[in-house]
């Protein structure tokens, strides 16, 4: 079986919401759409890219493909956009019938069905997509957290971590900080969480 790694993009508070632009995702009245900006850099531009040219297969909620599928194919003559064209494609969605991304699957039920996309591939690689993250992290199927930390905190939007299955971590190298401001943090799974209370005696 492959690996299933999550490569997200989150404020210190764990939001996840609307990182590329204002139009992003604006639901719950969100207004800080776009925040990423301000803190990219050539180094964490090649970090991110360098997780990219690993995957053989891409898995997106819905909202993040519809984005991807705009914007990609228009631009094949890059390396990611060339990337993105040819891998097999899977959107997560109860009604989309008919993907215009071609190489598309739809997943209609991600608890039964990724288990066999990542038999089938070595790196599956869920990019953005928070809530379907949160779904699989639920579904226990992530093996890795590609998380990328930016210095900047809202109070409000959509979080990674809110509700869902107690996971443990464990980091598979140090932390990256690039010139930027943000920190690139690579975690691999490791079982469920160990409290004080659990720890055995001294």
């Amino acid at each position: 079986m492959g690996i299933l790694a999550v490569d997200l993009f989150i404020t210190l508070d764990g939001v996840y919401q609307a990182p590329g632009g204002p139009e992003e995702d604006p639901s719950g009245g969100f207004e800080y759409g776009g925040w990423q900006a301000p803190y990219l850099d050539d180094e964490s531009g090649a970090r991110i890219g360098a997780g990219i040219d690993r995957l053989d297969a891409l898995l997106l909620g819905r909202r993040t493909y519809e984005i991807f599928a705009d914007y990609w194919p228009k631009h094949v003559d890059t390396s990611i956009g060339a990337k993105f064209e040819a891998v097999p494609k899977f959107v997560a969605s109860r009604t989309l019938t008919d993907p215009a991304w071609s190489g598309t699957t739809v997943v209609t039920d991600v608890a039964a069905e990724v288990p066999a996309i990542k038999d089938r591939f070595e790196e599956v690689h869920v990019i953005g997509s928070g809530a379907l993250a949160g779904s699989l992290l639920d579904a226990d199927l992530v093996d890795r957290l590609n998380l990328y930390v930016y210095p900047i905190a809202f109070g409000r939007g959509k979080r990674l971590f809110d509700g869902g299955l107690p996971a443990a971590f464990r980091l598979t190298e140090p932390p990256v900080g690039f010139p930027g401001g943000a920190v690139g943090l690579f975690y691999e799974r490791a079982g469920v969480p160990v409290t004080g209370l659990q720890m055995g005696p001294e």
